[in-house]
């Protein structure tokens, strides 16, 4: 996260700006504390519905709990096979972006000193099913395109908003992931 010259301090946007910038500084003097692994477990439910748990993470050298565990269920609208009862994986996916986006978005306008009265935006994914029925190998199995559309109430002119629209592309976890690929590793084995 580039750091302007903030004088500044205390929170703006509801960042702590102090912890933010002693949080860059401690990562710069000891790059291993910027090493961080998520991990989930999913149990299926029934149908089309799985149900995640998140615990805890490993980050800054240790590992950490949660306060409390976090549950994240997933369904399909019934016209997929589903009960409707959650959203569905795909939905989730445009959840963590507007999430990730949206965070990434107010660190670096706090950050570099601008003040945010309202955030936003609305995402949409368009999908081909016959990828994921089988149908045609030509046809990708995820979103063949993702809109989305940001509304900012800020004291700062329409270009200081395009960059920090661009510092959130540019610094968001979720946006690299569903932009580029990931390598990802799966592994079978039998339930007892």
């Amino acid at each position: 996260m580039a750091q302007e010259t903030i004088t500044r301090r205390g929170a703006l946007n509801g960042v702590d700006l102090d912890r933010l910038f002693g949080t860059i500084e401690a990562v710069k003097a000891d790059p291993a504390l910027a090493r961080f692994r998520f991990k989930t477990k999913n149990t299926w439910v029934r149908g089309g519905r799985n149900r995640t748990e998140v615990e805890g993470f490993h980050g800054a050298g240790q590992e950490v709990r949660h306060a409390r565990p976090f549950v994240l269920d997933n369904d399909e609208p019934e016209m997929l096979l589903g009960q409707d009862e959650a959203a569905n994986p795909v939905e989730q996916v445009l959840h963590a972006l507007a999430g990730c986006l949206t965070t990434s978005l107010v660190y670096h306008a706090a950050a570099r000193g601008v003040r945010l009265d309202a955030v936003e935006s609305t995402f949409e994914g368009e999908l081909d099913l016959r990828g994921f029925l089988g149908l045609s190998d030509e046809v990708r199995r995820g979103y063949e395109r993702v809109r989305v559309h940001f509304r900012v109430k800020a004291d700062a002119p329409e270009e200081r908003l395009a960059e920090l629209i661009e510092a959130a592309k540019a610094h968001s976890p979720v946006f690299d992931i569903v932009t580029n690929p990931t390598p990802v590793e799966v592994t079978v084995s039998r339930l007892t």
